[in-house]
């Protein structure tokens, strides 16, 4: 009889442990403590492309089309509740937009450097902290508003 009971009492102890670590292993995903999933070292963003009005005498007389890539630590991009994305591609459409010194006619003579240097600077701040690491110009071309309303 007492056999019995203990053995009852032992497979209720059993049951009760591996519920416990099933409900346990459902919540966390795994029984093992989890790793920090991220890369180390610097990893590249391309921003969306961006078309900025080019006004003169107050008509639109084409689009700037550009495409940034943005670089940054694997760890901070981890830990980041914001992406910097949406503020790399406003930056660039208001450095773009407002620069007078742009002349979209011959965008050969105009300095990417100091686009770009701006970027990041002006990114940073908004985002309190040495986020983003460099900008690069992946794709900067001026387009005739003819050649934008042609269907390809």
């Amino acid at each position: 009889m007492i056999r019995l009971v203990l053995a009852g009492l032992w497979v209720c102890i059993l049951t009760a442990g591996t519920s416990y670590a099933v409900a346990y292993w459902k919540e966390k995903g795994s029984l093992l403590p989890a790793k920090d999933e991220y890369l180390e070292g610097l990893q590249y963003h391309k921003t969306r492309a961006l078309s900025v009005p080019m006004v003169e005498n107050g008509n639109v007389q084409g689009y700037i089309v550009a495409r940034f890539v943005y670089t940054m630590e694997g760890r901070t991009m981890h830990q980041l509740n914001v992406p910097p994305e949406p503020f790399v591609v406003d930056e660039a459409f208001r450095r773009i937009y407002a620069d007078d010194r742009l002349d979209f006619r011959k965008l050969a003579r105009y300095d990417l450097a100091v686009l770009t240097t701006a970027i990041k600077q002006r990114v940073n701040e908004r985002m309190q902290g040495d986020i983003v690491q460099d900008v690069l110009v992946e794709d900067f071309n001026y387009v005739s508003k003819e050649e934008f309303q042609q269907k390809p």
